[in-house]
Order: C-alpha cells, then structure tokens, then sequence
C-alpha cells in the first residue's frame, strides 16, 4: 500500500502568464504562488487480481486500463507503467473541482508519486511537475498553465518563472516560519459555494492572448512586484497588489468575475480589506483577501454566510506518508 499527500496552493500573482500561449511567445512569465494546508490524498494498493478499481466521487471497476474513464488516473497509470492489479482511491480536503485551487493538477501530481513509489521507483518534484504538466497539456490536450503541478511538487511559497524554451526556475521565497504565519495572518479564503470549469475561461483567455499582450505583460510584472512586496513584509502593499491583479485579470475574458462577486469584494473592502482576487482561473471558487489581522472578523461578517478557510501554508510538496503491505 502506498499513500501520498499532496497540497493545493493559492496564487498571488502572475496567473495567465503560465500559459504556453503567453510564455512561450512573449519572453516568458512569472507566479508567485504558495502550498496551503489542505490537501488531495491518494491510496494505492494491490488487488487480488489483474483488475483496476478506482474510488473517487463515483467507482470504477474495470478490467483494462483503456476502459477507465477517469483520465487523469488513467494517464498517470500509462505513464508510471502500472497496467492493472490495483485499486486506487483519492480523497480531497476540498471540493475537487472548480475551486481555482489547483485541484487537479495536485492530484495528478499525487497520482504519479504514489504509482512511481508503487513501481519502486522515486521522482523529484521537477520531475513529477513535468510529468503532470505532460499529462494534462499535452497528452489530454487541457488549456491551462504549468504553475499548479509546480506548486503542488514543490509546496512552499514560490516564485516561478516559466521561459520560453519550456524551462520552469523555481525559486523559494526566504521566508523565516514566523514570516509565513505573519502573511497567513493577514489572509482568509472565502468560499464562494460556485464551482466552475477552469477550461471555458483559460480558453476565452488563451483565444485573446494576443489582443491581452499588454495586460498579461502586467501582470508578469505584478509577480516580481509581489514577491518584493512579500520578502519586505510589506503586506498592506501586498493587498494593493492583488487588487491590481483582480482588476487586470478581470479583463483578460468574459467569464472570470459576476455581479455576485464584485458585490462581495465590494463589501470585503468596505470592511477593511486591503484587496482580493478570485483565485484560479476565475468565475467561482474562493475569494483570497488580504487584510489587518483585527478586520478578519468583520471581513468575515461582511462576506457572510461564505465559509471563511483560514490560511496555512504547507511547506512540503507531494511527498509519500505510508509505504506497506
């Protein structure tokens, strides 16, 4: 039996600039993002026969790995080379999809450590990132960046840069355990009970990369702003940041804010709040707002009846919990 664990993350800055489409064509781009405590769980363990069972929001039995519907599952299995013989179950601490957390990349991530551990074999966290990257890009062809396989691999709070030729640097934020709780302190989740589907928007996005060119140059920019604003503990100028970002990000496509969600960020600045942004992809999912530790109570109140998630970042990326028989 093995067990891994692996984190989500939430971005502060950068996001859309991870895409190929944009990188790729425009020198480049840059995240900064960190791994937050909740996590995506995944169980693999031999079963008495060649079979494959897979325990998700719904169960699978089937007898070859082709007839498995859940691709992501299916595609970690083809490439870590299990052909069968196993069940697999995965557990999430959050909804699993359309949080803008980076669900699924976190379990693709976790997927291949557990099935490489599975076969014996180790990966690094460049290694898993890339592998996920792989697998949802370019084996089931998905519009989205390459900062969430990152993030989960690695954990941490990270600046990253995404060049050109497909090379990702990966550079840690110095950050004393004290600092990280600071920043925690100073920012909640909220969620905004509206799941969506990141590839609707990414694909909206990535249709009008061209046309966003100067928007999306930016937000780059944003990035090595934020991470300066983060290592000065600047965190007032961290939330006028990510208000910044809000705003840009609004205009990249229809889609990624709603008058339910400029409403709430309204009310969330009135009560103090320095500035917000709707994490992931946008459209739904949780609202990150920074803010004085003493307005967190009325930030909550004003944003009610949200659920309010506090932050804790996760230093660990994916790593294996239980190894046995």
């Amino acid at each position: 039996m093995i067990i891994t664990r692996t984190p989500l993350r939430v971005s502060f800055a950068g996001g859309g600039t991870d895409l190929p489409s944009f990188y790729r064509e425009y020198g480049g781009g840059a995240v900064v993002s960190a791994a937050i405590d909740r996590y995506v769980h995944v169980l693999v363990n031999d079963k008495f026969d060649d079979s494959i069972r897979v325990a998700y929001s719904r169960t699978e039995n089937v007898e070859q790995l082709d007839h498995l519907q859940h691709e992501l599952v299916r595609e970690a299995m083809r490439l870590a080379s299990v052909p069968g013989g196993i069940e697999v179950h995965t557990i999430a601490d959050i909804p699993s999809e359309g949080t803008g957390l980076g669900s699924s990349s976190s379990l693709t991530v976790g997927l291949l450590n557990a099935f490489h551990a599975y076969k014996g074999t180790l990966k690094g966290p460049a290694e898993l990132a890339e592998e996920a990257c792989s697998i949802e890009i370019e084996v089931l062809k998905g519009t989205l960046g390459k900062q969430d396989q990152y993030a989960a691999a690695f954990g941490g709070v990270q600046y990253f840069e995404f060049l050109p030729d497909d090379s990702v640097r990966v550079a840690p934020l110095p950050l004393t355990s004290r600092d990280k709780e600071t920043l925690a302190s100073h920012l909640s989740l909220f969620y905004t009970g509206i799941t969506r589907q990141a590839q609707g928007i990414l694909k909206k996005q990535e249709a009008r990369t061209g046309e966003n060119k100067e928007a999306l140059t930016a937000i780059r920019a944003l990035a090595g702003r934020t991470r300066d604003a983060i290592l000065a503990k600047n965190w007032e100028g961290l939330g006028a940041l990510l208000d910044e970002g809000w705003k840009l990000k609004r205009g990249l496509s229809s889609g990624i804010s709603s008058d339910a969600i400029d409403a709430a960020y309204a009310k969330a600045r009135a009560a103090g709040a320095w500035g917000g942004k709707i994490t992931g992809a946008g459209g739904g999912g949780f609202l990150l707002v920074a803010h004085p530790p003493e307005q967190s109570a009325k930030v909550a109140s004003s944003l009610s009846p949200w659920r309010k998630v506090p932050v804790r970042f996760s230093a660990e990326g994916s790593r294996i919990l239980f190894v046995g028989r």
